[in-house]
């Protein structure tokens, strides 16, 4: 690890310990801003230092430790500081491609430090557009659900399920998903089935168009976990520190499951397509990979929350079932059930753009926020609850991440119409270096996609 790899290690773990975030701990129970740490190299001192552990076990800034949290300023806020100062030092040096995405990554750590700050009143309250600018690269803006409603409620019809007016929709996806549900006790099984349909497809529709070096990386060493009383739906934790005896990664990750959804089949597919193959655990495996052949950089190995970065990986993932079959729209999909199930995703991801747009953009209150999802995006009744409440009210979540989702997936979508497989599958997944939502079409747009080695 050089120095300023150094500086990027100490800048993200150390807003992720302000959070309360601890990135090695295998669940998502504890994770938090940082997503994985596989690069071997030894954690650095925002992470290790005595005060830092304490302020993790308390829950960071949103917890009840204000005593924590000020041992830990008055320790690393100094060492935090200086280390996002010299990411926009490295930034300059390096230029191109990589230097954006390491301006861009900083300017999401400090609003992740300006919010941290603000939430234990040392700070000025930071304005909601500047957030979600910040992580998405455009202003605030509420979801348009109708077209995909009335798709939502045509094809309902086709199968049987006849609506009329948003409750009726809302009755009739209510009685759909009844008629499809996955049962949370046999997720392993049943995960097992969809993995191996998705990965056949990928190797039709993705692996073609991607260097021949990444056919050998598993796109899916993954285990489902259903857990209990989550506040989350579910948590893919990517791990990638498991190694074979020639000391190549196993790239492996787990996804844990909250047990009280309630998902039909076809969603429960695109969940698959989302956070597995070839969604977040195919893109990140193929970014260990890169990383280790010296192709992307340090920052690859702990990718964060509420960053451009992660608005791209969204995006991937929300279109991830499309990518599996080839396709660009969701009518082109071969089963209308299956269009009904993507169609009540997106919308559940309008629904988090929705929450975060009237909570903190409207000043609106939950139980009223709440009623709008369900009735308008048709999500059920636990989501309508989350996104509302302990998502949508985050003073980090519901302002930074949650509006990525809808911008990440439109992004991607547009891309995906403008280029062919060949030239943007590989930008997407890391062959042309680490991109982000504002850099990947800059990249798609050079006359090769070819990274290089990383100095």
């Amino acid at each position: 690890m050089n120095q300023a790899d150094l500086s990027i290690a100490n800048a993200i773990l150390g807003i992720d310990t302000l959070w309360g975030g601890d990135v090695m701990c295998p669940s998502g129970t504890g994770r938090f801003i940082a997503d994985c740490w596989f690069s071997d190299e030894p954690l650095p001192p925002t992470y290790t230092h005595p005060t830092a552990a304490r302020l993790r076990a308390a829950g960071g800034v949103t917890g009840k430790d204000s005593v924590a949290v000020e041992d830990y300023l008055r320790e690393m806020s100094a060492e935090i500081i200086r280390s996002m100062d010299a990411i926009n030092v490295e930034a300059r040096r390096v230029g191109g491609l990589r230097g954006t995405f390491l301006e861009n990554l900083n300017l999401c750590l400090q609003i992740m430090w300006q919010l941290a700050m603000e939430t234990i009143g040392r700070g000025n309250r930071v304005p909601y557009e500047n957030s979600v600018k910040a992580s998405t690269g455009r202003p605030p803006e509420p979801s348009q659900p109708e077209a995909k409603r009335e798709r939502v409620a045509e094809l309902l019809a086709r199968s049987g399920y006849h609506a009329s007016g948003p409750a009726g929709v809302l009755n009739a996806v209510d009685a759909w998903r009844r008629d499809r549900i996955v049962p949370m006790a046999s997720v392993r099984a049943i995960s097992a089935a969809v993995i191996a349909q998705m990965n056949e497809l990928c190797e039709k529709n993705l692996a073609p168009h991607l260097p021949h070096e990444l056919a050998r990386v598993p796109r899916a060493n993954i285990d489902f976990l259903p857990i209990k009383d989550a506040w989350f739906s579910g948590s893919m934790n990517y791990i990638g520190r498991a190694r074979n005896a020639d000391g190549s990664p196993k790239y492996e990750a787990t996804y844990e499951i909250n047990a009280s959804l309630q998902m039909s089949f076809p969603e429960f597919e695109q969940l698959v397509s989302h956070e597995v193959v070839p969604g977040h655990v195919t893109t990140f495996a193929y970014l260990q990979d890169l990383y280790v052949r010296g192709l992307v950089g340090f920052e690859a190995t702990v990718l964060t929350i509420n960053t451009r970065a992660a608005t791209l990986f969204e995006g991937i993932a929300n279109n991830a079932i499309l990518i599996a079959h080839g396709v660009t729209e969701v009518d082109q999909l071969p089963d209308e059930d299956l269009q009904i199930g993507l169609l009540l995703a997106l919308l559940q991801d309008d629904a988090k753009n929705e929450a975060s747009y009237l909570t903190w953009g409207e000043k609106m209150q939950k139980e009223e926020v709440a009623r709008i999802l369900r009735r308008d995006y048709l999500v059920t009744e636990e989501r309508a609850d989350k996104l509302s409440g302990a998502w949508g009210r985050h003073p980090l979540l519901g302002r930074m991440y949650l509006p990525a989702y809808r911008c990440g997936t439109e992004k991607v979508a547009e891309l995906r119409r403008k280029y062919q497989p060949s030239q943007l599958l590989p930008v997407l997944y890391g062959a042309a270096g680490l991109v982000d939502s504002e850099t990947v079409e800059t990249a798609c747009a050079q006359p090769a996609y070819s990274a290089q080695p990383v100095g």
